[in-house]
């Protein structure tokens, strides 16, 4: 199984409330080194409160085996043409080992902090990645800029901003999703899909792979990856891990408010409290949030254990259904730093060969 990270080590944003750690920017190359000497086999990056490109370039910089990517960048306020030139001038500056990770974000962020118009998001970003691609194209091949869609008319390349062609052309792009249809979109057009944290193993299994498979079509899916975020509540001992707990009941109950994401809370039969939860958030009565999400419901969506039991189940969870596995522990001293490598080494000697099957169709020949 590929292992993969956040920064900070350990981060489990609250989503409701500031989280105890931000990313320190200037810490970024020394943990991506740390990273890469346990033994991890990637970074990814999220765009909430630094530019991903940049924190990429950090740990590019300070690292030679980790593989990076932006998990995810938002796509749809940046031209295609931008977003191409940032992945190229990162798989350039890594020696080919980023991802292009990509998200839609929801309506009310794309409209009001972005300031665009909204569309379907789902035929929105088939066209934003065949446009990238088509830039991808034009520099490398020299092919010409001609790509004509209901979103993007792009025809003019001239030699001042052709960057040329690098070594290592195939960039993975890999969509978040959670609804059918941009998993679809994934299966047809993309390398991976990255679900949501609130993608439980059951959605995976009956919601998200047959959208995959329904798109991808004739196309093979044996090199296609399932990156899962999972939702982690980890730490030394039982006392501190009650800490972790509450902000994994506050993510989750995050979640719940968010409409985009209803879909999964639905497949649990879980209406009654998506409801509740955006009425509250509507109402911006954010500390009521967490009380809605019960033992029960916090089992449901979140991987708990202290961290000499939370491997094993992180691998009971999702060990048979993806291919990448994002986690990681706070490092603070020679302890954490042997417990993560070990962790590192768990999840890492994994077979992933159960996964790739569900991803082409239970039995089916990859």
């Amino acid at each position: 199984m590929h292992l993969e990270t956040l920064l900070p080590l350990g981060k489990v944003d609250p989503g409701l409330r500031a989280p105890e750690r931000t990313l320190d920017l200037a810490s970024v190359a020394a943990d991506a080194a740390l990273l890469e000497e346990v033994g991890y086999g990637g970074l990814v990056v999220e765009e909430t409160k630094d530019d991903p490109f940049v924190v990429m370039a950090l740990a590019a910089q300070a690292t030679t085996r980790l593989r990076l990517g932006t998990a995810v960048a938002i796509a749809f306020p940046r031209s295609p043409t931008v977003t191409a030139l940032s992945a190229w001038t990162i798989q350039k500056l890594s020696g080919g080992r980023f991802t292009l990770g990509l998200g839609t974000q929801v309506r009310g962020h794309v409209r009001r902090r972005y300031g665009m118009q909204w569309h379907p998001p789902g035929p929105w970003m088939r066209e934003y990645v065949g446009a990238v691609r088509a830039v991808w194209d034009c520099w490398q091949h020299g092919t010409p800029l001609e790509f004509h869609g209901e979103h993007y008319d792009l025809s003019l390349m001239v030699p001042l901003f052709d960057p040329g062609p690098i070594a290592h052309p195939a960039i993975p792009v890999h969509l978040a999703a959670v609804n059918p249809y941009l998993c679809r979109v994934a299966g047809e057009v993309a390398d991976g899909v990255r679900p949501h944290p609130v993608c439980t193993p059951s959605y995976i299994r009956e919601v998200m792979l047959p959208a995959v498979r329904r798109g991808a079509g004739d196309r093979s899916l044996a090199d296609f990856r399932v990156a899962m975020k999972p939702l982690v509540a980890t730490a030394r001992t039982d006392a501190e891990l009650e800490t972790r707990i509450r902000d994994a009941r506050a993510r989750i109950a995050f979640y719940a408010s968010t409409p985009g994401y209803v879909r999964a809370f639905s497949h649990l039969g879980l209406d009654d409290l998506a409801a509740h939860a955006q009425q509250l958030s509507k109402q911006q009565r954010w500390e009521e949030l967490p009380a809605l999400v019960d033992d029960d419901v916090l089992d449901r969506f979140a991987v708990i254990g202290t961290h000499d039991e939370i491997g094993a189940r992180l691998l009971d969870r999702f060990g048979d259904l993806v291919t990448d596995c994002e986690f990681s522990i706070a490092v603070h001293d020679d302890t954490d730093r042997a417990t993560l490598a070990g962790l590192a080494a768990t999840l890492r000697a994994h077979d992933d060969g159960a996964g790739r099957r569900e991803i082409i169709g239970g039995n089916g020949q990859m």
